[in-house]
């Protein structure tokens, strides 16, 4: 074969290529010496500080920046390892505001546990200290007030009432400097009246809660905070509404409302909502049928809170992204510049090896041919079967991730919705039946039974679709209730649990239907008498085994079961979720199903 035209053609590629490179290096090297410049002014500003604190100080910064940012994965990455550095360092002020960073991210993260430990590690550094020396000035006093006020709510959410009334009581007697600290107090306050009146074990608990939210109201009127001192109304006038004080109570809730009438940001209507909704329970216990006119109010500011909030969160997607397309413009510049860099060294000896990978590749095509092709077929082949399989898995996935966001908008549009103008509806009704002098017309006793039966119904099928459990009181208690409602005289479904915390929503949701599936599947088809749910958190991943001792089944034969396809379902949804489901089944020996989740 004559090679002279293929010769020919790439001597001319080299040619462009050689005169291409001829005008790279003067482009290359003007963006490089910008470079250079700016990098020796910025190091000639750091040489005035201490190099080692100048670094660990930007470190933390960065590490707060990712937190602010809601990365708390990379901040608390960052932020440990950093802890580690400034323990050998004389810096109390850089060492105590990552201990606190560390704090903040667990409490973010609902890990109160580690929360107390690290807030208690600040606040050692912060009294034993005094940041390195320094009086107690108004800038301490805030972070010993604010480190006190997070440390009674993270005692406050473990069930810890003593523990939290301590940190509360402490906070109370610092002398106020300034309003930050005025602004702890008044919330210390707050959470002291709801801790004391619904806690019967505290002496005078009644009074306390009163004594509680009247002393965080006037803390927030002094300070002209309309919001907050709404907020503390609210409050005091469920204290008067639990004792039985609905006239008092009524009387609050609407001086709250008055506060912040005028108000129209997303907080003040939310907080609006909540008043109008307790007055419309005030008045329902005065028995004043205008109660439904408030209720009504109170659903309608909800219904604009949540367009709100939809219209804040797609504003923030939307800056978010246009952030992320700056930065990663930001990235290719940079890329550039480096590349431009290695082009002169590298580009004559890479078209020597194009040259000689050209005439190899030309020679290895004519010998291998045919085993190739045959490979590439084969390759294809299996990218093919691939393909179709993810896609299989991503199809069922969205299946489900569609099938449960209906379910829960239905179930929301159920309970907020159509259960509040059944409710309003049985108000008017009841205050039509006051109009009658003599016997009331049986049409309207009827009409008003109906009503409360579709309450009831409606009330039902939210809980149907998706469990008040679940959202309520998080994963463990509702696989409880549904191991609770599954046993029977012929089936006993038990129950184990450990280190099951609150997560997120979504998450939670995926895995109750997961386990619902499952148990469903084994009351089914097992015939067992006994089934077993074992549901473990460790190393930050979800262990959850599902046994029986029925009938079992061939795995091999799984597919042809009528509940082939929702098992294919669980399997593509764990698949995705980036876990491992394992299915351990035989004729007469029951079965043992093991999945494992990160969290």
């Amino acid at each position: 074969m004559n090679l002279f035209p293929m010769y020919k053609s790439v001597l001319k590629l080299f040619i462009l290529l050689f005169v291409f490179l001829l005008n790279v290096p003067l482009k290359a090297k003007k963006r490089i010496l910008k470079n250079k410049e700016f990098s020796h002014t910025k190091t000639s500003f750091v040489i005035t500080q201490d190099s080692k604190d100048s670094n660990l100080d930007a470190k933390y910064k960065q590490a707060k920046s990712l937190y602010e940012n809601k990365r708390y994965v990379e901040s608390l990455q960052t932020a440990l390892y950093l802890n580690e550095q400034v323990k050998t360092t004389n810096n109390i002020d850089l060492r105590f505001k990552i201990v606190l960073l560390i704090a903040d991210i667990y409490k973010n993260n609902r890990d109160h546990k580690k929360a107390i430990l690290y807030y208690k590690k600040s606040l050692k550094l912060l009294t034993n200290n005094i940041l390195d020396g320094q009086k107690i000035d108004s800038i301490n006093q805030k972070f010993l007030a604010e480190n006190l006020l997070r440390l009674g709510g993270q005692y406050q959410y473990l069930g810890k009432k003593d523990s939290a009334v301590f940190y509360y009581k402490k906070l109370a007697v610092i002398p106020s400097l300034n309003d930050d600290i005025a602004s702890f107090q008044a919330m210390s306050f707050s959470n002291l009246s709801g801790i004391y009146q619904y806690d019967t074990t505290y002496d005078n608990h009644k009074e306390k809660a009163l004594e509680s939210a009247k002393k965080a109201i006037d803390i927030l009127q002094n300070k002209n905070n309309k919001l907050g001192q709404a907020a503390a109304t609210n409050n005091l006038g469920n204290i008067y509404l639990l004792n039985g004080n609905f006239k008092q109570s009524k009387k609050t809730y609407l001086e709250g409302i008055r506060l912040i009438k005028g108000d129209t940001s997303m907080k003040a209507i939310k907080r609006r909502g909540g008043l109008y909704y307790n007055l419309s329970m005030a008045m329902r216990n005065l028995n004043d049928y205008r109660a439904y006119e408030y209720l009504d109010t109170a659903r309608i500011m909800k219904s604009q809170v949540r367009d709100l909030e939809t219209k804040e969160k797609l504003e923030r997607v939307t800056a978010e992204f246009n952030v992320s397309m700056v930065r990663k413009e930001g990235k290719l510049q940079k890329k550039e510049a480096e590349n431009l860099t290695w082009i002169v060294g590298t580009s004559f000896f890479s078209v020597i090896l194009l040259l000689a990978f050209l005439l190899n590749q030309y020679k290895l095509r004519q010998r291998n041919l045919s085993l190739q092709l045959s490979k590439q077929e084969l390759v294809q082949q299996q990218k093919i079967e691939k393909v179709r399989s993810e896609s299989q898995i991503r199809i069922l996935n969205a299946t489900l991730d569609g099938k449960e966001t209906e379910r829960k908008q239905i179930s929301e549009t159920l309970h907020d919705s159509v259960s509040a103008l059944l409710s309003s509806a049985n108000l008017h009704l009841q205050a039509c039946k006051k109009i009658f002098n003599g016997p009331i017309p049986i049409e309207l006793e009827k009409s008003q039974d109906i009503i409360v039966e579709a309450s009831q119904i409606i009330r039902d099928l939210s809980h149907t679709l998706v469990s008040s459990v679940l959202l309520k009181f998080g994963l463990a208690n509702s696989v409880k209730d549904m191991a609770y409602k599954y046993s029977n005289s012929q089936l006993e479904v038990i129950f184990q649990t450990k280190n099951i915390q609150r997560y997120d929503q979504d998450f939670e949701i995926k895995l109750y239907n997961i386990i619902q599936e499952l148990v469903n599947n084994a009351i089914k088809h097992s015939e067992a008498s006994i089934a077993e749910i074992n549901l473990v958190e460790k190393n930050k991943k979800i262990l959850l085994t599902i046994n029986d001792n029925g009938n079992g089944f061939d795995t091999s034969k799984m597919s042809q079961k009528e509940d082939g396809l929702g098992i294919n379902q669980i399997d593509a949804r764990i698949h995705m979720m980036g876990g491992k489901f394992i299915i351990d089944s035989k004729k007469g020996k029951g079965t043992k199903i093991s999945i494992e989740l990160p969290v």
